[in-house]
């Protein structure tokens, strides 16, 4: 047990030093986590994340447009074939109401995030953006409405977005098409994200952590992945079942799986904004903080509207579908601030 401490010990300090690994190094620290490793991975993380951003942590507001989805993901509660999801779809005059209250609040970054809804057409998008922009131009606009083709994701950008999210849930493509159906595509997947970096957004990428059929090697081929395509913004979060899903009976991910690769992630890219997120929260009371004690800078409240948060429902018990965001804001702050950083005001672009 010792030797094998000490060598992804080793491990962890290398990966500090040259920001790499190979798979199957990455593997070995997956396979051999412990709480001791993951504390010492957690305290360089942190003292890596000082370095770049001090104590700062950034706010986003999520604005969740739409739950109508053409896709059909095995995990996903907003599924298409989901007869029990409730479907809504924000109006123009609503997204608009939920920028300004989160703008009186002090977020500085809009977060408009949806389903792959036909009626939010790239030109419907494109106008939305347009209207942001000129009534809040000193915020970014952060889009997260799935796959589209390239002359699409181009023009939402000559339009104002500034980045763009798109999870690429596993970076193993056999373990992709067990996720999804046989008409969604690994290949297209990989290359939304490659246009996306071209064009030049602040590109967000991610993945579930403990989704069905996973293992350490696919989890390796995760980080190996953010590695080498070095996104802005990495999201990851457990995998928390749906009840009408066909994953509906698989065993959650963990909290603390979830915050050790958090810890390997900011070793990885010490400037990459790394979010707390919603279902590490939702996964564990004090996920969020964790999540923070190992290295993540960001959080997001949610600005969408109380009439339609609990119908946005990914997965089960989602965190915070009944809070207003001024009371939200201030128990994220307060919670913060519990360890040790602070929320700031600021549109978080990342340091380069």
């Amino acid at each position: 047990m010792c030797r094998t401490m000490n060598k992804a010990k080793q491990l962890i300090d290398r990966l500090e030093a040259q920001r790499s690994l190979s798979i199957e190094e990455y593997e070995y620290l997956i396979e051999n986590q412990s709480d001791e490793l993951a504390a010492y991975a957690a305290e360089k993380a942190v003292a890596l994340r000082k370095q770049v951003y001090g104590t700062d942590v950034y706010i986003r507001g999520l604005i969740e447009i739409g739950n109508i989805c053409r896709n059909d993901c095995y995990y996903c509660g907003i599924r298409r074939s989901n007869p029990a999801c409730d479907r809504y779809r924000l109006t123009e005059a609503q997204i608009l109401d939920c920028a300004r209250e989160g703008y009186a609040l002090g977020f500085r970054t809009f977060v408009m995030q949806g389903g792959e809804d036909s009626a939010f057409s790239v030109d419907v998008v494109c106008h939305l953006v347009r209207q942001i922009k000129a009534e809040f131009p000193d915020c970014a606009v952060t889009l997260s409405l799935g796959e589209f083709p390239r002359e699409a994701y181009q023009a939402m950008f000559d339009a104002g977005a500034d980045r763009y999210l798109l999870r690429h849930e596993t970076a193993d493509q056999a373990h992709y098409e067990k996720l999804h159906p046989a008409q969604m595509s690994f290949d297209n997947r990989m290359r939304c994200l490659r246009d996306l970096k071209d064009i030049g957004y602040q590109t967000g990428c991610g993945f579930m952590v403990g989704s069905p059929y996973q293992t350490a090697r696919t989890l390796a081929e995760d980080l190996k992945f953010i590695e080498k395509f070095r996104p802005e913004m990495c999201g990851i979060g457990p995998f928390i079942p749906q009840k009408d899903t066909p994953f509906r009976d698989f065993p959650a991910g963990t909290c603390e799986q979830t915050v050790y690769l958090l810890s390997l992630l900011r070793l990885i890219q010490p400037n990459l904004l790394l979010p707390a997120t919603t279902a590490l929260g939702t996964i564990r009371p004090d996920g969020r903080e964790r999540g923070l004690q190992a290295g993540a800078n960001v959080v997001m409240p949610n600005l969408s509207p109380l009439g339609v948060r609990k119908k946005y429902a990914l997965y089960d018990g989602k965190l915070c579908t009944g809070e207003e965001a001024a009371q939200c804001i201030g128990c994220l702050s307060r919670r913060v601030a519990s360890v040790g950083c602070r929320i700031v005001t600021a549109r978080g672009d990342i340091i380069r």
